[in-house]
């Protein structure tokens, strides 16, 4: 613990991303739990996440902590301290990293488990959890991919979080207030937090054995009681107060844009969303404490950036959007339900300046989106194409997915005729204006999350997925007037061995680091054959790594729901409250 005036202390480079920015939290040191907030990724990413900084603003608001921001190292000033031997440090305050108490990765994505590796080497910090000691700080992670499934980042991390921060961040601070005060060591205070916390865990409490054929035989905890626990994620029956950003700054994805969180959670149910299901129950904030925000928002930039994962299914959303242009402010979304879409919601979209409107179909047949519980047919897509040509011309963006559990290629060939089709209808509807916005297609690779009820579905192959993407290339480029971009196929192969492996995908992460992200040298020289991980389907009754963590939903409903994606069968959309189907609504112990 020491006394910081972070002023003092930063370079020209961080003091220039200091001063450009507004929100930033400037705390002394003394007698304070310091934790670094770490992104995985660069500063312009990391200020572009509203998790990240919701993280961020709950440390800080307590006065007995203080909480500082680093990212993965980028600029001129960060690589001349690196090459000098200092270490990683904080923005704030240019603090090496292992200074703090507690180093807290807010972690998003599977694919930055790599920059995980590169930032502790970067701080001094033993990448390996059992070479740590008293000298070092608890490395913990938190965020929506660790309480997917944390097993593949068990060697490298003392504890995870797990479950949304707003519900456990207290409890957690608490706890390790109290154990340090007691004058706990290092392995009594990560017992200690394991033991009071239920969404708290600790990796190395737990033994993990394995069958012949590689899968999961048993977990055995080495807790000093001796006691299995289940990692229970906190209940939440509601949201607390409005999520937006806390600190505006230019340098990001969102320039001088307030992100304002509307709601979490999808009731929409397709089965590959694991923020549908992790989520649940879906809850939204009402009209009056949205507009609230907003206006308190407007004072601060004129530019919002409204978030949800359905942001046609917030209560009073028209009124929102009203309430903002009429107070001269602008505002975009993210991607829209197609079928949601009024001329009301349009008008409004083009008053904001937005040019541009994302949909997601998803897949090109009805068929598939069947099998994926879209709830979404060709009509209802062309309807809201029409609708959208004849308010203004939009600018149209559709989202897709190839390597769908059971995709044929017929159902690849379906995606040209739906664009084909979308395509007719914005020319014969925008033909009085001459123009039409342009049309493109954003195309990835379907990758299985845990906790959805496509958990037991393999990968499709590499190979195969590059073959349809260079098709639809060749296909969508020979009709003209679209493009299409695509995701890497071996990246999305590395974000399904990553999402979807147990602890001993470790190694291979280690291996990874240790040939600077030759990943094709790394799995030639791996011990643990990654296509186990990736390309093999599992069986209904399988052990799944991640099957330790309790979000309230059965896993006799992913399976069900899982049987119905094979009877092509919709099931239906989520009804909060109103039932117990798949087991988030009923009342848990904690």
């Amino acid at each position: 613990m020491r006394e910081t005036d972070s002023r003092k202390n930063t370079g020209p480079l961080s003091r220039a991303v200091l001063e450009g920015e507004k929100g930033t939290v400037k705390k002394h040191w003394g007698g304070r739990i310091s934790v670094a907030v770490v992104f995985p990724s660069y500063y312009r990413v990391g200020m572009s996440n509203l998790g990240f900084q919701a993280v961020y603003a709950l440390l800080n608001k307590r006065d007995d902590v203080v909480a500082e921001r680093a990212f993965l190292p980028e600029d001129q000033e960060t690589s001349l301290r690196l090459r000098a031997g200092k270490g990683l440090f904080t923005l704030e305050s240019q603090s090496p990293l292992r200074d703090f108490d507690i180093v807290a990765f807010s972690i998003s994505f599977e694919n930055d488990y790599p920059n995980i590796l590169t930032i502790l080497e970067s701080g001094k910090i033993p990448i390996l959890q059992e070479e740590r000691n008293e000298s070092c700080p608890i490395v913990m992670g938190g965020g929506i991919t660790t309480f997917l499934n944390p097993e593949p980042l068990a060697m490298f991390f003392d504890l995870f979080l797990l479950g949304e921060a707003e519900a456990n961040l207290e409890q957690f601070i608490d706890g390790f207030k109290e154990a340090r005060a007691a004058g706990a060591d290092r392995k009594e205070t990560l017992e200690g937090l394991d033991s009071a916390i239920p969404s708290v865990y600790v990796p190395s409490l737990y033994h993990v054995e394995y069958n012949g054929d590689g899968t999961i035989r048993s977990r055995s905890p080495l807790r000093p009681d001796g006691q299995a626990k289940k990692i229970i994620t906190c209940p939440r029956s509601s949201l607390p107060s409005v999520n937006r950003s806390c600190i505006l700054t230019k340098n990001t994805e969102f320039s001088d844009t307030v992100l304002v969180e509307l709601g979490r959670g999808c009731g929409r149910s397709c089965r590959f969303c694991a923020a549908g299901y992790v989520y649940r129950p879906p809850r939204t904030h009402g009209k009056e404490r949205l507009v609230e925000c907003v206006d308190d928002a407007l004072k601060e930039s004129g530019r919002l950036g409204l978030l949800s994962a359905s942001v046609l299914d917030t209560p009073g959303i028209s009124d929102v959007f009203r309430d903002i242009i009429e107070k001269g402010g602008s505002f975009s979304v993210s991607s829209l339900r197609a079928e949601l879409l009024t001329e009301e919601i349009l008008e409004c979209l083009k008053a904001a300046g937005q040019k541009s409107i994302a949909i997601a179909p998803e897949a090109g047949s009805e068929r598939l989106r069947k099998v994926i519980n879209k709830h979404l047919t060709d009509e209802q897509i062309i309807n809201s194409v029409r609708l959208m040509a004849r308010v203004r011309e939009f600018s149209l963006k559709l989202y897709f997915l190839i390597g769908l559990p059971s995709e044929t290629r017929d159902d690849v060939e379906e995606i040209l005729s739906l664009v084909k089709v979308i395509k007719h209808h914005m020319v014969r509807e925008s033909k009085g204006r001459g123009t039409i916005g342009r049309i493109r297609l954003s195309v990835n690779c379907f990758v299985p999350k845990a906790f959805t009820p496509f958990q037991w579905f393999p990968m499709e192959g590499v190979s195969t997925l590059k073959e349809k993407q260079k098709w639809l290339k060749r296909s969508v480029e020979k009709e003209g007037g679209m493009t299409v971009s695509f995701d890497v196929a071996r990246w999305a192969y590395l974000q399904a061995l990553l999402s979807a492996g147990d602890r001993r995908v470790g190694s291979i992460l280690m291996l990874g680091h240790q040939y600077r992200g030759d990943w094709s040298m790394a799995f030639r020289h791996s011990e643990i054959n990654p296509d186990f991980f990736v390309l093999r389907s599992r069986g209904l009754d399988e052990v799944l790594p991640w099957d330790f963590i309790d979000h309230g939903i059965r896993k006799e409903y992913l399976a069900r729901e899982y049987m119905l994606a094979l009877k092509e069968k919709e099931s239906d959309i989520c009804s909060v409250g109103n039932c117990d189907k798949c087991g988030v609504c009923r009342p848990r112990q904690v």
